[in-house]
């Protein structure tokens, strides 16, 4: 009796296991789905079409559901499920805010914490922004992008701020995406980011702080300006 007892506390630890991986499985892939922008904005998100098309159980997409609501990529509506949720301007404007505020501080941070393979690093990204411009190379430049504003965090050490800044650039995406898209964009934003290249580079914490905050002003900006375009 012990013994069948055991085993089926086993089985059940399994399959309790295998619905865990299937529910971080479910919310990886439909979160990579929302930011690369293959769900619009206020688009429903209906189980049984989430179901089939992760090959997923319906706890796992409610699982995921609920840990994308969380994250701000996704809302209930009362009556008619869930939706992939929309940023507006003054929300969008926020989230650029309380970015400049953190990445500013991790900015600093990394200045006074980079090392000679951090050096090496960042300026290795800076050239490939740089090549990427020249090439006239969006994607390869909205990468860089997003690689060297992670190294600046990576290098910071901070424990906190990465994970919040992750979650609002995700909310954001979709007008960062159609931002660095725009021909002009990379011309403008390159020298912003070689300054934060070398700020941390010079271990300035103050001149660092000082350029990762002008380059989100930038940013901010550019979000306003595009959302007066597009209304």
């Amino acid at each position: 009796m012990s013994e069948r007892k055991t085993m089926t506390q086993e089985a059940v630890g399994r399959d309790t296991s295998r619905g865990a991986s299937d529910a971080e499985r479910v919310t990886s892939r439909l979160r990579q789905a929302i930011v690369a922008g293959e769900f619009a904005p206020k688009q429903r998100l209906v189980e049984t079409d989430l179901i089939e098309m992760f090959d997923a159980s319906r706890g796992a997409v409610r699982a995921a559901l609920a840990t994308l609501a969380v994250e701000g990529l996704v809302e209930r509506v009362r009556n008619r499920g869930a939706r992939v949720r929309a940023v507006d301007l003054d929300e969008a404007l926020e989230i650029v805010e309380v970015r400049a505020a953190l990445e500013s501080l991790c900015a600093a941070r990394a200045a006074e914490r980079v090392d000679e393979g951090g050096v090496a690093r960042l300026r290795a990204i800076g050239e490939v922004m740089r090549a990427a411009v020249d090439a006239g190379d969006g994607e390869a430049y909205a990468q860089a992008n997003r690689d060297l504003h992670q190294e600046v965090m990576d290098i910071s050490g901070a424990k906190v701020a990465p994970d919040v800044v992750k979650r609002l650039r995700a909310q954001n995406v979709r007008y960062r995406i159609r931002l660095a898209m725009q021909p002009h964009r990379p011309t403008t934003s390159l020298p912003e980011h070689l300054e934060i290249v070398e700020a941390v580079c010079a271990k300035d914490p103050e001149r660092a702080a000082e350029a990762m905050r002008a380059h989100l002003n930038s940013v901010y900006e550019a979000t306003r300006d595009y959302f007066a375009k597009k209304g």
